[in-house]
């Protein structure tokens, strides 16, 4: 369990990758983008289904980008109040409607010198998405109420679960915008195409709900195997949901597919064990660890920065394994 704990905790702190978990080879070649658009400063458009991470992704661009001493300014489109929304982006000066007894800035004024990152970009409003635009473009906001323009310098990262091409097409998105937000775009794959990752989803949450006086140190097959079979539309946060749920379920070490109530059952398990073993999350880590080594052609440098643990942590958990065999 301890040696599960420490790959655990090397993930949630990799300055790469953030809290992002998986060894898959869509995940990998993640890693990878996020690598290379840390490094630039252009817009980014993130694209993936709901419980995908795409929040995970901003931050990780951020923290491991040239922005990373400046603010990360997240603005959740979807919730902003349509009568303020204009002055929660733009700012506004005192007395530019009724109840704005003093001045405040915007959120993009915020995150200047930092990065925006615009969350279900696809809920704009149309009028506000022209003025917007215009912001990105000259680099300037003008408060609500104000006749000066102010001068910002951030970064944009978008985000949505909508098709915005079809939004233009339906004229519910404008095309401008959306040629101004995805000049580099990254797409998220849904758990269902990089299932070979739930196990070591599973050990993670695991880790992170069991009770620490009474830890879950293993799963069961059938547990596993129906895990492996659903297609999870819901994606890495309805796992992480159905975790917690079992462990809140669950009176024993071992998780069983009895615990799993919220789970469809499917009679099929592809990538699941097929014995009635119960399959310990250090045999987790291990699997976790050799299906990283064989995306990586056996690279050990490359295995252990997708892993997200130093290489000295793999070297030694090689060596062990090697010495138990």
């Amino acid at each position: 369990m301890e040696g599960h704990a420490n790959l655990s905790r090397a993930a949630l702190s990799s300055h790469d990758f953030g809290a992002l978990i998986g060894q898959s080879a869509p995940m990998y070649l993640l890693y990878e983008l996020i690598g290379k658009v840390s490094q630039s400063t252009s817009p980014v458009l993130v694209i993936g289904d709901t419980g995908t991470g795409k929040e995970l992704v901003v931050r990780a661009i951020h923290s491991g980008g040239l922005r990373r001493e400046k603010a990360l300014v997240p603005v959740d489109c979807s919730a902003l109040t349509p009568t303020l929304v204009e002055s929660e982006l733009f700012g506004h000066v005192k007395g530019a409607f009724t109840g704005a007894d003093h001045s405040k800035r915007g959120l993009l004024q915020a995150a200047n010198e930092g990065t925006i990152f615009l969350d279900e970009i696809g809920e704009l409003p149309m009028f506000l998405q022209a003025k917007l635009l215009r912001a990105l473009q000259e680099k300037e906001v003008r408060p609500v109420g104000s006749t000066e323009q102010i001068q910002i310098d951030v970064r944009v990262i978008a985000a949505t679960n909508r098709d915005l091409e079809a939004g233009v097409r339906a004229g519910t998105f404008r095309q401008d915008l959306y040629f101004r937000l995805n000049v580099v775009q990254i797409r998220l794959p849904a758990l269902r195409e990089r299932k070979v990752d739930i196990p070591l989803l599973v050990a993670h949450f695991l880790d992170k709900f069991s009770d620490p006086l009474q830890p879950v140190r293993a799963i069961s097959d059938d547990a596993l195997r129906r895990l492996m079979a659903y297609d999870w539309p819901g994606n890495v946060r309805e796992l992480e949901n159905a975790i917690e749920c079992a462990l809140t379920l669950s009176s024993d070490s071992v998780l069983t597919a009895d615990d799993l109530a919220s789970v469809p059952y499917r009679t099929s398990a592809p990538n699941a064990p097929h014995s009635n073993e119960l399959v310990p999350l250090d045999e987790l880590e291990r699997r976790a660890i050799a299906n990283s080594l064989r995306e990586t052609g056996g690279n050990k440098h490359a295995a252990a920065r997708l892993l997200g643990i130093g290489k000295t942590t793999l070297y030694r958990k090689l060596k062990g394994y090697a010495r138990d065999s």
